[in-house]
């Protein structure tokens, strides 16, 4: 099998800059035969994550890293997600995926693409918008905030994925976007591995199609590229996100399925 190393870059990134963002909210890291976990327990459920490790993931070891996975998910309090990037399974364990994880009592939540792109982008204008760095513990309040409403969580848990954070208050390139002084979008880049990585990129439901996520997403990597001298960008896009992100020059590298405990089902 040859393998994408655009798709390798993509899990690495994850691994790496995940584990910072877990590590910051107190959680649990620790990677075992293939699998890594990455677990704050938190009611924001991104920061509750597994991933597969290998590359070329063999069929006949695919049942046991679902199993585990599903079994370290059982014995946490809040709910997350198993990350798999398709192009990192051997052509026999992607024709087996959906239905082993069924086995183990995992369920699709949803579906992505991993996405990357060597840009150069100019300081972007939006007729509608100011921009503004988080700068304060206030500020970082309202980008969870933003975060929670788009992502149908509670407010609270929204608040709390960030909240009193010194890695995204010092070390993020973390920037919200105000229409007339209310916080509506949001978008934020971090320095990983010789590139920038992008995340928690949202707009309040209400605000969307307005072109404002694509904005304020335009300019967390602008600031991100500009400060650190990199020019190389990676993302972990939503297929309603993978058009913005296009169009700003990444392109798609693999598939990666979400998988959630089947009925949300814990011991």
């Amino acid at each position: 099998m040859s393998v994408s190393q655009a798709a390798v870059e993509s899990k690495d990134v994850l691994v790496t800059t995940w584990a910072d963002l877990i590590r910051d909210r107190g959680g649990d890291l620790n990677t075992d035969q293939g699998v890594s976990f990455m677990w704050a327990d938190s009611t924001f459920g991104f920061w509750n994550t597994i991933a597969f490790t290998d590359v070329d993931t063999p069929q006949d070891a695919l049942g046991d890293r679902l199993s585990r996975a599903a079994s370290y998910m059982r014995t946490r309090s809040q709910a997350g997600y198993l990350w798999v990037f398709e192009e990192l399974l051997s052509a026999q364990a992607k024709q087996d995926l959906f239905s082993r994880a069924a086995e183990a009592g995992l369920q699709l939540a949803f579906s992505g693409c991993g996405m990357a792109g060597d840009l150069s982008v100019p300081d972007p204008h939006h007729p509608e918008l100011e921009f503004r760095r988080v700068e304060s513990d206030e500020e970082l309040v309202t980008y969870g905030e933003i975060n929670g409403r788009a992502y149908g969580m509670t407010l609270e848990a929204g608040r709390n994925a960030i909240a009193g954070s010194k890695l995204w208050l010092h070390d993020a390139y973390a920037y919200v976007g105000y229409r007339d002084g209310r916080p509506v979008t949001c978008a934020a880049t971090i320095a990983a591995r010789g590139s920038v990585f992008l995340a928690l990129v949202a707009t309040v439901p209400e605000e969307t199609r307005r072109g404002y996520g694509e904005a304020v997403t335009r300019k967390a990597i602008h600031e991100g590229l500009k400060e650190t001298g990199h020019r190389r960008v990676v993302l972990h896009a939503t297929q309603a996100g993978r058009p913005v992100y296009e169009r700003i020059g990444c392109r798609a590298n693999t598939p990666i399925h979400f998988f959630q405990l089947a009925d949300g089902g814990r011991s």
